[in-house]
């Protein structure tokens, strides 16, 4: 009799699919099929012109530096308040945030100078830097080659995060074909963006921008192992344009600060829950010394 394992039983899809509430793993909790809210929740306000609610994954990372780059700028309009929505626990699905942002996902954004609400990261990224002047091209022809990039960003970061993350990382059970499926998207992706890297300083261009700080925080992270400790697996140094880029980004101040916002998970140096002041950066780094004295 051999011990030899069984091959799995192939999955056949229904001719009618149907929502299993307990099937998803970790997120399992808060993925639905249907839109809207599922409880009754106003947003908290802030003092400043800007509000923000959100959570320090990559899409939240976003916002977050472009914010803290521009007040590294002294653009004081650009104070604002970051709140954190928990995911994990679904505030994304309470009325108040469902009427700022009808999809459910962080990061959003009110401007309460001029009333208006901003979802999705890549539309909120656009909007700032487009009202405060920075971080985007004046000449058309290098302005739209940083909005391709932008745009390539928020098409291909699902299939990194969605694709690659969840099924290698999350998923509760580990398969070979989507792994392998998403992990030669990844590398694909990588490669674009190695190639892009070895012409130009920055993506796009000789000028640091909004492109930058939308993919630095899904593939800069990537390669340094902060997102689904993937760096080995994916054989990330050889990407050296790529490495070299990711490095000369994750040094500056305003990354630095910008990517620690709304974070609640790793090192205690590394979380700022919320960011309602500038002095929040230096308060929360005195907290930890004093728990760790």
């Amino acid at each position: 009799m051999s011990d030899a394992p069984t091959k799995k039983e192939a999955y056949h899809p229904p001719k009618v699919w149907s929502w299993d509430s307990e099937n998803g793993g970790e997120w399992a909790k808060t993925n639905r099929p249907i839109a809207g809210s599922t409880h009754d929740a106003s947003l908290p306000k802030g003092d400043h012109p800007l509000q923000l609610y959100s959570t320090g994954t990559p899409n939240g990372q976003k916002v977050t530096i472009l914010l803290e780059e521009l007040l590294e700028l002294g653009e004081t309009r650009a104070e604002y308040d970051a709140h954190l929505i928990e995911i994990s626990k679904g505030d994304q699905f309470s009325s108040g945030f469902v009427e700022l942002n009808p999809n459910s996902k962080i990061p959003a954004l009110l401007d309460t100078e001029t009333g208006s609400r901003v979802f999705e990261s890549g539309a909120i990224l656009l909007y700032l830097s487009e009202k405060f002047g920075h971080f985007i091209p004046k000449d058309p022809q290098k302005r739209v080659e940083v909005i391709n990039w932008l745009f390539w960003l928020q098409g291909s970061a699902p299939y990194l995060g969605g694709g690659f993350g969840h099924f290698y990382y999350y998923a509760p059970e580990k398969f070979e074909y989507p792994i392998n499926r998403f992990t030669m998207e990844t590398k694909r992706q990588m490669d674009v963006l190695d190639r892009e890297l070895s012409k130009n300083q920055f993506v796009g261009g000789d000028t640091y921008s909004i492109a930058d700080m939308a993919i630095w925080p899904w593939y800069g992270n990537l390669v340094l192992g902060k997102n689904y400790d993937a760096a080995e697996f994916l054989q990330t140094e050889s990407y050296k344009n790529l490495l070299r880029w990711t490095n000369d980004i994750q040094d500056r101040p305003a990354v630095v600060r910008g990517r620690k916002v709304n974070r609640t998970w790793g090192d205690l140096s590394e979380q700022l829950h919320e960011r309602h002041d500038a002095s929040d950066f230096e308060l929360r780094t005195q907290d930890k010394l004093e728990i760790n004295s």
